[in-house]
């Protein structure tokens, strides 16, 4: 009770522009005091207040790919039931996993009824405050920052569930990095930073979508998986007929079952009146499906307002960093560790990772170098295509061979004959999004993966992720855990080979995008790709917080400077400098 109404207390000076009781809060009467101890501050008590919580969330939570706190508790969750994933066969060991990542991945769902818009987050009302701005910083230093969400009746919100991003940034130095989000359920939040770089350092909130839109997004997740539906072309002579195809369809209509016979991946299409199921000749997208949300559910998506829009800092956003001495600067670097969050930085426009020295690869020369007598394969869909386009782009020794594939579907070829490089993109199996596959290059990534021999020259990069965002978690979990199936294999026979996976990113969003292809979907799907890949022997090129971190515009496509420090941290896996 105690907490519960200094946090109302403090929220309500917090919401006037300028009162002395706020610069009394803040820390910020200037003058100058007899030495001594430091008195403590009104805003100190709030910061203890917000530690005795943090301890208390601790052992209920852990973080996730896009700094978001959820929860950690491994209990079984009851599911909806979908095309007859609940009745896979699984051995002990993989139903524990799948148990675990979807209780994990438990979103925090406010226990309250329908919520009418004016209740619900509004980012322009909503603040935060820096908790140690007065503080001594250094790099290395850890920052914190309080976040207080408000309706658009200007009134405290009593609950979380609204799904933030946060970073810090410096743009005359094009410096980045992400922070990392606890939600106390009680419409405040904590986001805390590591300030990885000297000088003015800024910090920036946003809101992503309001509590009550995830509950939306939920709804459609888990009841609307077909919003997103697929078709195929069957043909024979002069007949031709299109039908729907998805991996499940309802119903009792007669289907062609197109389920892989390897990993038992399920696909599906209405089979034809006139032509048999062999007669399939592509896959296509067919659309979305429109008219999903109720007037009051669309209120809850609307840009300029509750999508992805600023939430302003009541008091300073920002902080001047000290550079650290040498001996704080060897402590840093050894106290890394395979937990380190944020995995890297921006500075400069270039990605600093924390873990290892990433290679700058500026010269086409030494991109050739690096894959001399290299077989690079690129599975998956078009993010890692983007890969594919760079790198054909920037070495102009690398030739790309026209093998009459659809133009941004593949598969693609480039050679370099004269220092013996091969480079291949293929695209994952369905559901895929693209506007027409060929049926005979519709293949899984697992089977692709089962026929590579191996071996020291052999380069494997995938990123597999986009296209499962409407359906249900189960579906992406059985898609990577065939895939892992196969690098697990792949590396038992070869273990020199390198292969690479490349995590999600962030993207642009509107109101109709939001209900496909949201971020919040998708760092779900990132949660789960680097939980499952975990300890397998992979390398991880972070592009979740690679887009996150950068000052340029979300993208599904992220801009070229963003793919070239992908692109040179995947080659820096390849060929490590040298210790």
């Amino acid at each position: 009770m105690m907490l519960k109404l200094k946090l109302q207390y403090f929220g309500h000076f917090m919401r006037r522009v300028d009162s002395l009781e706020k610069s009394l809060m803040l820390g910020g009467i200037g003058g100058r005091r007899r030495r001594g101890r430091q008195k403590m501050r009104w805003l100190d008590g709030i910061t203890d207040l917000m530690d005795y919580l943090d301890r208390e969330t601790a052992s209920a939570t852990f973080i996730d790919s896009g700094g978001q706190f959820v929860s950690s508790q491994v209990i079984r969750i009851s599911r909806n039931p979908y095309c007859g994933y609940e009745r896979q066969i699984l051995s002990s060991r993989e139903r524990l996993e799948e148990d675990s990542l979807l209780a994990a991945l438990q979103w925090q769902e406010p226990d309250v009824g329908p919520v009418p818009f004016l209740k619900s987050t509004d980012p322009s009302s909503s603040y935060f405050v820096i908790l140690n701005s007065a503080a001594f910083f250094r790099v290395g230093s850890q920052l914190e920052v309080l976040v207080h969400v408000q309706d658009f009746q200007r009134k405290p919100k009593k609950y979380g569930g609204d799904y933030l991003q946060a970073r810090i940034h410096s743009p005359k130095l094009q410096a980045g990095a992400v922070g990392r989000v606890v939600d106390y359920q009680n419409g405040f939040y904590k986001v805390f930073f590591t300030l990885l770089w000297p000088g003015q350092v800024k910090v920036s909130i946003s809101l992503v979508h309001p509590s009550e839109g995830i509950r939306v997004l939920q709804y459609l997740q888990e009841k609307k998986p077909d919003r997103v539906y697929f078709k195929s072309l069957f043909r024979s002579g002069r007949i031709s007929e299109t039908t729907e195809c998805n991996v499940c369809l309802p119903g009792s209509l007669p289907l062609c079952n197109f389920t892989d016979l390897y990993t038992g991946e399920p696909w599906f299409c209405f089979k034809p009146k006139k032509l048999p199921c062999s007669s399939r000749i592509n896959h296509f997208k067919g659309g979305y499906l429109k008219g999903l949300l109720t007037a009051t559910e669309n209120a809850f998506f609307q840009s300029g307002v509750n999508i992805k829009m600023p939430i302003n800092s009541s008091g300073p956003d920002w902080v001047t960093v000290i550079p650290r001495n040498i001996k704080e600067t060897n402590s840093l670097e050894l106290s890394q560790g395979l937990g380190t969050f944020p995995s890297g930085y921006y500075y400069k426009d270039q990605w600093r990772p924390r873990r290892f020295k990433m290679r700058q690869f500026n010269d086409p020369d030494n991109i050739t170098e690096c894959l001399q007598r290299k077989v690079v394969y690129l599975f998956g869909d078009s993010t890692i295509r983007q890969w594919f386009e760079y790198l054909t782009t920037f070495v102009p020794d690398l030739v790309e061979f026209n093998l009459g594939s659809p133009k941004n579907v593949g598969p693609f070829l480039a050679v370099d004959q004269k220092h013996n490089i091969l480079l291949k993109y293929r695209c994952h199996g369905p559901p895929i999004r693209f506007t027409t596959v060929f049926s005979s290059d519709l293949r899984y990534v697992a089977n692709e993966l089962n026929g590579i021999v191996g071996g020291k020259n052999t380069v494997v990069a995938i990123a597999v992720w986009s296209h499962f965002s409407t359906f249900p978690l189960e579906v992406y979990i059985r898609r990577l855990r065939n895939i892992r199936r196969a690098v697990v294999q792949l590396l038992d026979r070869s273990p020199k080979t390198v292969v690479v996976i490349r995590t999600a990113n962030v993207q642009e969003l509107g109101p109709e995008i939001s209900l496909f292809n949201s971020d919040w979907y998708n760092f779900q799907l990132d949660t789960i790709l680097r939980k499952m890949f975990s300890g397998v022997g992979v390398y991880l090129v972070d592009a979740w917080e690679m887009t996150l971190a950068h000052y340029l515009p979300h993208k599904l496509h992220p801009d070229e400077v963003i793919v070239k420090n992908q692109v040179d941290m995947f080659l820096s896996f390849v060929c490590p400098l040298e210790t």
